[in-house]
């Protein structure tokens, strides 16, 4: 490559993005850093004239934007003025009498903004500050140039001044400049902070952490090391992370470059390949060969580590999500938001310490359309000005993850994403009782809701754990009880259910948002789902016109097994509302109901924490006919005590009154009539929970609250209760749980 293909630009004049090419170029690829490259952008910038922001391309990408562009349009703008007014021109020099009273004048001044102010604006400022102190002294050592000096010092030099003071650039530099000489280049290191990527990547990154800010923790997820930064002055936390791809060597970029190049050329067109569930593992293993034999074209010594890594790298920005990959991997990330216009504000996530960060990636408005083309063809789902919203579900590695994306017409700029991460495993029972989500008598009282057959709601705002809480509860079922499930948006861990070998069937309804005409409607799918034999029906959200489908089909008898669903509501009567008033169904239908369990995202009193809860567990009583609020339908069976922090039992639970438990009872020849026995059953199932999330504490094994180990306890709960009847006539609880607990510890070291 010559010296010019090495200068060659490209300018973007929709978005104001001038791109110059810098590879074989002896000067290198930074503006804080080199005064050549400073000039030759501050020259593009006036000849431009609208630049936005400046990349710099050589094995990475140096992107100057926002702030930092703006001081160079300043200095571009001034130099361009002082140009347009001739200001140093020998005609406004006046008479050659004042040229002989300061004959290096003219030059002096083309060489400080011809020349300096292009590649070092500082120094430039600097030079004129020292021209003024020389002229005062020359004005008193010289009376007779007095008038025609002070002319060039007031009339020139001083209005020079006055316009470089006005630029960023110099108010920023203005307190460091005692002692300044020209060519350092220390004080725009301080000013210009590129964000950087390699050539291969869209997304920018931010490469140091914000000025001033707080260093909290640093972990690693993978090879992705990740640390977390308090903004001062800021309610809010700066994620920082650092992905293997911004520390590779040169040699490694190099190689990697080559191959990514050659898949772009060979990168498979067909719908059906790319939505293939093997499509990364095919990716993968021909990037890993195609690194392989790059390394050895190009004399690259690379370790077998060495080409893992760089197919991991290659595979996540050709089959995948690129940098959101990074960020889905951390199981600390809950919520990621990258909002429009995506190229002007960095990705935002949540996290589970942290709540709201900042991070330090930014994409670009290619990232966006990229993300938006995989989604479309992975979720088979359209996304265009038609169709502005799509919702879907995809694999990724580490996890699942919900897309939510808008476009135009529905978004003015543009796309936008929302994505909630789910975990890697489904959430247990355990894992909410380690969460203090809910108390073990809680958690032992769902357990004994979903083995009693029970039609459940689980309600709450957005984020507040309902789905989660629906796969917990799905847990406590055996896994031999068949399963159907509806869900619009796939969000239910299917395929972990089915590798515990759970008997499950998934069905895919039409989304209520989207409308894609080519998906049964939801009414159509439950009413399908009613036909696929005797099993417990799981409605991932009642949100439209399968409400009355489903109360119906409860309400003739058509189901003998659990019944359960999520929906958004704040109450047991927020949900009556919904159900009834916006979804319609008739209000005596409600009746089906059982049970409505409320589950909340709370704050804490000084506004900045936020913490998940179970807040109501509520049985819906039959007896009423117009208003279940007035007419003591609602009875609460566990609230939320704010005061200790947890939920805790009403009377009506403890003096065995509750309606639906009694009716669970009364089909059990030993449970019927006898409430203790119900009750020691209830704490039984509690105290089994608990006792798991004390051994995964103090054996260090998390592992233990996982859903595997969850099915095993359940299993082996059931099976013991069995042995025990058989044996004795009568299952004692405090057997039981000896049993139960002699297994446990048998099964942990046999691990």
């Amino acid at each position: 490559m010559n010296g010019k293909e090495a200068c060659k630009y490209e300018y973007d004049e929709n978005t104001g993005r001038l791109r110059i090419n810098c590879l074989g170029c002896m000067y290198g690829a930074s503006i804080e850093d080199n005064e050549a490259c400073m000039s030759r952008v501050i020259d593009l910038i006036l000849s431009l004239k609208n630049v936005s922001s400046v990349v710099l391309a050589k094995e990475r990408e140096y992107e100057y934007s926002g702030k930092q562009v703006e001081m160079l349009v300043e200095i571009a703008n001034v130099i361009n003025e002082i140009i347009e007014d001739r200001l140093i021109s020998y005609s406004n020099l006046g008479p050659d009498e004042c040229l002989r009273c300061y004959p290096d004048l003219p030059s002096r001044l083309q060489y400080i903004v011809i020349n300096l102010m292009r590649r070092d604006p500082i120094g430039a400022y600097v030079e004129i500050t020292r021209e003024i102190r020389k002229i005062n002294i020359r004005m008193e050592k010289h009376p007779a140039c007095y008038k025609c000096l002070k002319r060039y010092k007031n009339e020139i030099l001083e209005i020079l001044r006055i316009k470089l003071e006005k630029t960023r650039l110099i108010q920023l530099a203005k307190p460091h400049l005692s002692g300044y000489h020209i060519g350092d280049r220390s004080l725009y290191r301080h000013i210009f902070m590129p964000a950087i990527r390699p050539n291969f990547m869209l997304t920018r990154f931010m490469v140091t952490p914000p000025e001033n800010a707080i260093f909290i923790e640093r972990y690693s997820v993978g090879d992705v090391n990740v640390e977390i930064y308090k903004m001062k002055h800021s309610a809010e936390y700066f994620y920082y992370a650092i992905p293997p791809e911004f520390t590779l060597d040169e040699e490694k970029y190099s190689v990697l470059d080559a191959a990514r190049r050659y898949m772009a050329a060979h990168q498979p067109k067909t719908p059906e390949f790319v939505r293939s569930e093997r499509v990364r593992e095919m990716f993968f293993n021909i990037g890993r060969d195609m690194i392989r034999d790059v390394a050895k074209q190009m004399n690259a010594t690379l370790t077998t580590k060495d080409i893992e890594q760089l197919a991991t790298i290659l595979t996540r920005y050709t089959a995948g999500l690129g940098v959101l990959e990074v960020l889905l991997m951390d199981n600390n990330v809950q919520d990621i938001y990258v909002n429009s216009p995506v190229e002007l504000q960095p990705i935002m996530i949540f996290h589970s310490n942290y709540e709201e960060c900042k991070t330090n990636l930014m994409p670009t408005h290619e990232d966006a359309e990229s993300w938006a083309t995989r989604l479309r063809i992975q979720s088979g789902r359209p996304l265009d000005e038609s169709n502005p919203v799509l919702d879907t579900e995809i694999e990724i590695p580490g996890g699942r993850a919900r897309f939510a994306v808008v476009t135009r017409t529905l978004s003015p700029y543009g796309l936008g994403f929302a994505i909630r991460r789910h975990r890697d495993m489904p959430w247990t029972l355990p894992l909410f009782l380690k969460a203090k989500m809910m108390s073990p008598l809680a958690a032992g009282l769902l357990s004994f809701l979903a083995d009693g057959a029970v039609s459940m709601l689980i309600a709450g705002g957005r984020g507040a754990g309902k789905t989660s809480l629906l796969s917990a509860v799905i847990l406590e079922l055996l896994p031999k009880t068949r399963i159907v499930t509806i869900e619009d948006t796939l969000e239910l861990p299917i395929t972990h259910f089915k590798s515990l070998d759970y008997n499950i069937e998934s069905l895919k309804s039409r989304s209520v948002i989207t409308m894609i005409e080519t998906e049964m409607p939801a009414d159509e799918a439950l009413r399908t789902a009613l036909r696929l034999g005797d099993s417990a029906l799981i409605i991932g959200e009642v949100r439209s016109t399968e409400a009355r489908a489903l109360y119906e089909a409860m309400r003739i008898g058509a189901l003998s097994n659990l019944v359960a669903g999520t929906i958004h509501g704040e109450s047991a009567y927020g949900v009556y509302d919904r159900v009834v008033n916006d979804l319609g169904v008739p209000k005596t239908s409600f009746k089906a109901t059982d049970i409505v369990v409320i589950a909340k995202t709370l704050r804490s009193a000084d506004g900045l924490h936020r913490f998940r809860r179970l807040v109501e567990v509520t049985e819906i009583r039959k007896h009423w006919d117009e208003d279940p609020l007035r007419e003591g339908g609602f009875v609460n069976l566990m609230e939320y005590s704010g005061k200790e922090d947890q939920i805790k039992p009403t009377d009506t639970f403890t003096n065995g009154e509750s309606e639906i438990l009694n009716r669970i009872a009364s089909y059990v020849r030993e449970w019927s009539g006898n409430w203790q026995a119900v009750w020691e059953n209830i704490n039984l199932r509690g105290n089994i929970k608990k006792t798991i999330v004390e051994y995964a504490d103090k054996l260090g094994k998390p592992e233990l609250m996982e859903a595997k180990w969850n099915v095993r306890s359940n299993v082996e709960f059931h099976l013991i209760a069995e042995r025990l009847k058989n044996e004795n006539g009568y299952a004692d609880p405090k057997e039981i749980y000896n049993e139960w607990l002699k297994w446990f510890k048998d099964a942990i070291r046999a691990v």
